[in-house]
């Protein structure tokens, strides 16, 4: 018997029409068809007969049939017979990652829902023995029926011939990629696809909050976690898709669409057979259902009528007995004993942020008495993404070669400063003191404040009242980073008091 047509127009296993060609790659050409005995659109791959991975493609599929995670795209037959091997699988159709990115980031708290929402079916699938391994913005798609669907569970490995020693992790960080898509638009694998690569810093990936403002810091480490596999604010690398889907767990879910009052146009990503009768309108729910007896009697609307009256001689009453108790308690607050309006208080200061006019990496022991000039003012661009940071050391001592390093901010006048808030990397560690001169040499910049082992956002407050131009974020002690340790500052505030 000769093999089917596999064109528009041809069938597969009596009841799958060919409908239109969606792609054409190596041999695998995937099509929209129609399912003539449910009458429901389905996705069919077919293979050509000297395609190499026919068996492992059609095991995949068999494989991932037996998911019953709603998340994940549902395979319906799978089969390689009369010389033609094909997939039949759920027709899906909404927007993918890729399309939503493609005019900007999403809201973080969308992004960390959309992604958690795959990590648990990725997850479920790993606990059947499946992986998935070509994690890419365009597998992940939010559906026309506002929930998640994930494309290509097994089937997308097979064809590309992907096999991974430790699938676990590798999906792991084919999840922290597509969070990492989800805040900052942009790619940060291999893959061809059509966004943007992630930024490099030193020839590392940049982190979310260094590419997008806004992103919260737990997010961006989850992200690190997974993505570049390493420990971030204590806690270690995500190395499973169960992993980080627990540490996404607490983010709440997208709502799904309201239903419409309105019987919605049938979708074509429908599962179940295409209804020919339009639905029945329950007019019960729709409209309140009158009395038994036809007409609705008038008896009740009297009654209704007599006590709203009731009702509002009772609030008149009320009322005016109200205004006589507060006009006879105003009337005896006359005594001067009320009129102490505490004038021994002071009116408070008034705190103003204080616009610095430049900044400078401060290394008071190199030749040009700077370090990494060229990024200090972006600790004062007030974009709590962007960062100036230190060389790496080998030690966090910085290395045994100097006391400290650090961020010197210019005020252009000698000025108050009630505080100064700096945003720190995520990882412990940090021993910094706060600095404040007229001048910018070291011995003039006197230490007004100092803080141990920290990191986040720090608030260095001066144990009395300070003045000067200049005031420096001093590092005496560095955190880790990549096997060395280096000090991060994102963001630089100052505080000053003003009169009332």
């Amino acid at each position: 018997m000769s093999a089917p047509a596999v064109e528009p127009g041809g069938r597969l296993a009596d009841r799958f029409r060919l409908e239109d060609r969606v792609s054409e790659s190596g041999g695998a050409t995937l099509w929209k068809a129609i399912d003539e005995v449910l009458a429901r659109p389905v996705c069919v791959l077919t293979l050509d007969p000297d395609f190499e991975r026919v068996s492992e493609v059609v095991t995949a599929a068999r494989r991932a049939s037996r998911l019953t995670d709603p998340r994940l795209t549902q395979v319906f037959d799978a089969a390689e017979e009369n010389g033609q091997a094909y997939v039949v699988s759920e027709w899906v159709t909404g927007e993918t990652l890729t399309d939503m990115v493609s005019s900007g980031p999403m809201a973080p708290e969308r992004a960390a829902a959309l992604v958690a929402e795959a990590a648990e079916a990725v997850a479920h699938a790993h606990e059947s023995g499946l992986a998935h391994l070509c994690l890419t913005p365009d597998r992940l798609i939010w559906t026309a029926g506002s929930t998640v669907k994930l494309l290509g569970l097994a089937v997308d490995a097979s064809l590309s011939d992907i096999e991974s020693d430790n699938a676990a992790r590798e999906d792991a960080q084919g999840l922290g990629r597509l969070l990492y898509t989800a805040l900052t638009g942009h790619w940060p694998g291999d893959e061809d696809v059509d966004l943007p690569q992630a930024p490099l810093d030193d020839g590392k990936i940049c982190t979310p909050r260094q590419v997008t403002a806004g992103v919260p810091g737990f997010l961006d480490a989850i992200t690190c976690r997974a993505l570049l596999q390493e420990p971030r604010r204590g806690l270690p690398a995500l190395a499973t898709p169960a992993a980080v889907a627990e540490a996404l767990a607490e983010v709440p879910r997208p709502a799904p669409v309201p239903v419409s009052a309105t019987p919605p146009a049938v979708s074509l990503r429908s599962e179940a057979p295409v209804d020919t009768e339009p639905p029945r309108q329950n007019h019960t729910t729709a409209h309140q259902r009158p009395p038994m007896g036809g007409m609705p009697r008038r008896s009740g609307s009297m009654a209704g009528r007599a006590m709203i009256t009731i009702v509002v001689v009772l609030v008149i009453v009320a009322v005016g007995i109200g205004a006589w108790t507060l006009g006879q308690t105003l009337g005896k607050r006359q005594s001067p004993a009320v009129a102490t309006s505490s004038p021994a208080q002071a009116p408070q200061p008034k705190i103003t942020t204080v616009r610095p006019a430049s900044a400078n990496g401060f290394d008071p022991l190199s030749t040009d008495h700077s370090e990494h000039p060229e990024w200090a003012h972006l600790a004062i661009d007030g974009k709590p993404s962007t960062e100036w940071h230190t060389d790496k050391y080998n030690s966090a001592e910085l290395g045994g070669l100097k006391k400290g390093v650090g961020l010197i901010v210019e005020l252009g006048k000698s000025t108050p400063v009630a505080d100064v808030v700096v945003s720190l990397g995520d990882t412990p560690g940090s021993s910094i003191e706060l600095r404040i001169g007229d001048s910018a040499d070291l011995g003039a910049l006197k230490t007004a404040a100092k803080q141990e082992n920290v990191s986040g956002t720090v608030t260095l407050t001066p144990d009395k009242a300070t003045s000067g131009r200049y005031v420096l974020i001093w590092f005496t002690r560095l955190p880790a980073f990549e096997g060395k340790f280096r000090g991060t500052i994102y963001d630089v505030v100052v505080h000053s008091p003003g009169s009332a």
